[in-house]
C-alpha cells in the first residue's frame, strides 16, 4: 500500500513520533545504515535523522554507518557484514533499483528488518522517499517555462537507483510534452557527485555549442555542471536540480548562480520516518502503509525566504 503526504503533516508527525516503553526500547540493540556517498551532505542529514530517532528508542543503541560509494558489489558485501553482525534493522539507501533484491531477501531471511529510504529497494519491509517523479517534473517544468517552450536541453543522469530513474522519467515526460524542447543528451552518468557533474558537463560543452538549460539529478551534480559552464564562459545556461541542499540555498541567494531552481527534499525527516516504521515492524506490528512518498517543493530565489531547509529545527 502507498501513501503520499498530500494528506497533510499529521501523517508525518505520527510517523516521526515515538510511543515505546523502556522495556520494549531496550530490545533494539543495533542498527546498520548504508548510504550512497558519505561525502554528500544529504546523506549526512539522513544519518542524523536515523540516529536521533533510534536513540529515542535506546540511547545506547549501536549504530553502524557505511558508504557504498554507489558500488553495488560493495553494498552487497556490506549487507553480508550486517547479517554476520546480527543487527536488528538495516537502513538501506540502495544503489541499484533491482540488483540489490537478493541481498534484501537474505537479510530478511536472517530475521533482520530492512527499511529503504530515499530510494526503493525490492522487497524492503518499509520505504520512505521523495516523490521523485514529481521532483524531476517540477525542476524541468521550470526550464520549459523559462525557455518559453523552446530550446536545447541536457539531462545529466546518474547511478541506476530508483530515485534517479524516477527523476529522469519525470523530467523527460515534461520535455516530451513540449515539442520545442530538444534533448541533446540524457544518458551521461555524473555519478551523483560534483566531480562527476563537472566531468560530464565538460564533455557536453565540448560536443554542443548551443545548450540553453541543464537538469541535473541532484544538487552536487548541478554544482559540478555550473563549474564546468563557468570554465567554458558559458554563463547563459539555466541549471535546475533536486535536493534543496544548503549549498544550493546559498547559490540561489547569491543572485549570480547558474542554478536557478531545485526540487527540495527533507532527508532528516525522511530517514527518521523510515526508521520509525522499521522499528514498528521490528516490534511485530504491521504498518498501515508500507510506502510513503513525500511531496517536493521547487525552491527558487523567489520563495527561498520561506524554505526551512535541511538544517531547520524539527
Amino acid at each position: 500500500m502507498r501513501m503520499n503526504n498530500k494528506f497533510g503533516g499529521a501523517v508525518a508527525a505520527l510517523a516521526v513520533g515515538m510511543t515505546s516503553t523502556t522495556a520494549v526500547a531496550q530490545e533494539l540493540d543495533s542498527i546498520a545504515i548504508s548510504v550512497g556517498l558519505l561525502g554528500n551532505p544529504f546523506f549526512v542529514a539522513t544519518i542524523s535523522g536515523i540516529e536521533d530517532r533510534a536513540r529515542e528508542v535506546n540511547p545506547d543503541v549501536e549504530v553502524i554507518t557505511v558508504s557504498s560509494d554507489y558500488d553495488l558489489n560493495k553494498q552487497v558485501s556490506q549487507m553480508d557484514n550486517f547479517i554476520a553482525a546480527g543487527v536488528d534493522i538495516i537502513m538501506l539507501n540502495a544503489v541499484d533499483a533491482q540488483a540489490i533484491a537478493p541481498a534484501v531477501a537474505k537479510a530478511q531471511a536472517a530475521g533482520i528488518v530492512v527499511a529503504a529510504f530515499d530510494v526503493s529497494a525490492p522487497g524492503a519491509d518499509v520505504t520512505v522517499m521523495t516523490d521523485n517523479v514529481a521532483a524531476g517534473a517540477k525542476a524541468c517544468q521550470y526550464i520549459v517555462d523559462e525557455l518559453q517552450g523552446e530550446g536545447n536541453v541536457i539531462i545529466i543522469n546518474g547511478p541506476p537507483s530508483s530515485s534517479i530513474i524516477d527523476r529522469v522519467d519525470g523530467c523527460a515526460s515534461v520535455f516530451e510534452a513540449n515539442a520545442g524542447i530538444n534533448v541533446l543528451s540524457d544518458d551521461q552518468n555524473g555519478q551523483a557527485s560534483r566531480e562527476g557533474g563537472l566531468e560530464v558537463m565538460q564533455g557536453l560543452l565540448t560536443r554542443f555549442d548551443d545548450i540553453d538549460a541543464v537538469f541535473a539529478i541532484n544538487d552536487p551534480t548541478g554544482l559540478g555542471a555550473e563549474l564546468a559552464a563557468k570554465q567554458f564562459n558559458r554563463t547563459n545556461i539555466i541549471i535546475t536540480a533536486v535536493d534543496g541542499a544548503p549549498i544550493v540555498e546559498d547559490a540561489l541567494a547569491s543572485g549570480t548562480s547558474l542554478i536557478q531552481a531545485s526540487s527540495s527534499q527533507d532527508p532528516y525527516v525522511m530517514a527518521g520516518m523510515a526508521f520509525n516504521m522499521a522499528y514498528d515492524v521490528f516490534k511485530g506490528e504491521t504498518p498501515e502503509v508500507d510506502t510513503i512518498l513525500l511531496d517536493p517543493e521547487l525552491i527558487t530565489a523567489d520563495n527561498l525566504d520561506s524554505y526551512l531547509g535541511w538544517t531547520a529545527e524539527r
